[in-house]
């Protein structure tokens, strides 16, 4: 059922890491909110998931890209900008993660983690930034982590690629400010019934010798609210972000649960 309202009607939204889980659920929620909206993902299946929100009523377009090329993110945003025009928000959401020990470390994993989350929330930031000035607006929301700000064990390449996030953030907010340009990010908690959740709870079943229960037990307990992030905890705090955060910028907003206070 279409229950589409008018908050960001004539507007475009770009979310990236949109097959599936977190960047999904956004996506319906900005085509919900009246956007029109471009789904991006390494991901085939994004057209699917695209085509899906069509056939509800909405406006919604998947490109399959791959953000870790440069000049691929840079014509795709192009593509974009012909269909739907300038971009309002973009959601920087595609991600990858991995757990091991550090001595495990290589330097093909390394390259791999830091062009996905940090060279690739660059490069699409580049691909909207130019149109975002010429409108003077525009919203920029990326992803970092709980573990961007203190780092996980096991996770040392990846908390580094998110703490990197949360400096491109700041350092992004303040060269576009004078364009009325708002760049902020997110830092979830564990999130249930995602990707990232299921491969670092397998890496901790392996690397520490629990059960998948116990995992869950381990890191509930540290949330002061006694329970994992959800999707919806992250949806919802996006989508005030995109529609009403007209004056935050530079900021990293924890959605921990408490398990994150700075």
């Amino acid at each position: 059922m279409n229950t589409k309202c008018e908050a960001l009607n004539g507007k475009s939204c770009v979310v990236t890491g949109a097959a599936g889980s977190i960047g999904l659920a956004i996506a319906k929620r900005c085509a919900r909110q009246g956007a029109s909206v471009a789904l991006l993902d390494i991901n085939p299946g994004v057209l699917d998931r695209a085509e899906a929100l069509k056939k509800e009523g909405y406006q919604a377009r998947g490109f399959v890209v791959d953000i870790t090329k440069q000049q691929e993110v840079l014509d795709c945003f192009s593509k974009i900008q012909d269909i739907f025009g300038s971009v309002y928000a973009l959601v920087n959401n595609a991600g990858f993660v991995d757990q091991r020990p550090i001595e495990e470390i290589t330097p093909e994993l390394l390259k791999k983690i830091f062009s996905v989350n940090v060279y690739g929330t660059l490069y699409c930031i580049q691909g909207i930034v130019e149109a975002m000035k010429k409108q003077k607006d525009g919203k920029i929301i990326n992803f970092s982590s709980k573990s961007g700000k203190t780092g996980s064990a096991l996770m040392v390449p990846y908390s580094a690629a998110k703490g990197a996030i949360i400096s491109l953030t700041q350092a992004v907010a303040f060269e576009v400010a004078s364009y009325n340009i708002k760049v902020n990010c997110v830092c979830p908690g564990i999130t249930e019934a995602t990707g990232v959740w299921s491969a670092v709870s397998r890496g901790y079943m392996q690397n520490l010798n629990l059960s998948e229960e116990e995992v869950v037990q381990q890191f509930t307990k540290k949330i002061p609210l006694q329970r994992l992030t959800k999707i919806d905890d992250i949806v919802d705090f996006v989508d005030f972000l995109i529609v009403k955060g007209e004056y935050s910028t530079g900021q990293a907003f924890n959605i921990t649960g408490g398990r994150e206070m700075h």
